[in-house]
């Protein structure tokens, strides 16, 4: 099982960015799908999550401005950010629960795309 996320970039504060992120191989099932962060000298943060029925939960930073989606069909998960800051600059990794044809449910993490904010 492989995640790939894209559509990092560059962009001025107040802008928009949409990452998606792509679910591939032996997948049986997907249950949770999520987006953390990294900044520099910082710890991994939760950003968002989606349940497979659709149920979401944001970071308070985020709320209002974020938002996650995700196209079962496609076995991929969307972040759609609004109204960026500077302080959302960081590295963006998803994850999910996934289940595969020959094993158990299991995390697994994307590569990560960079998001840089400017002022």
């Amino acid at each position: 099982v492989q995640l790939q996320a894209f559509g990092g970039g560059l962009v001025q504060a107040g802008g928009s960015l949409k990452l998606s992120c792509a679910a591939s191989g032996s997948i049986f099932s997907i249950n949770a799908m999520g987006w953390y962060r990294q900044a520099p000298g910082n710890q991994r943060e939760l950003v968002a999550d989606i349940s497979s029925g659709g149920r979401t939960n944001y970071a308070d930073s985020v709320k209002g401005r974020f938002t996650i989606s995700r196209d079962n069909a496609k076995d991929t998960v969307y972040l759609e950010m609004n109204s960026l800051k500077p302080e959302d600059t960081a590295v963006y990794y998803c994850n999910a629960a996934i289940a595969t044809m020959t094993s158990s449910t299991a995390w697994y993490w994307g590569q990560g795309t960079q998001v840089t904010v400017s002022s």
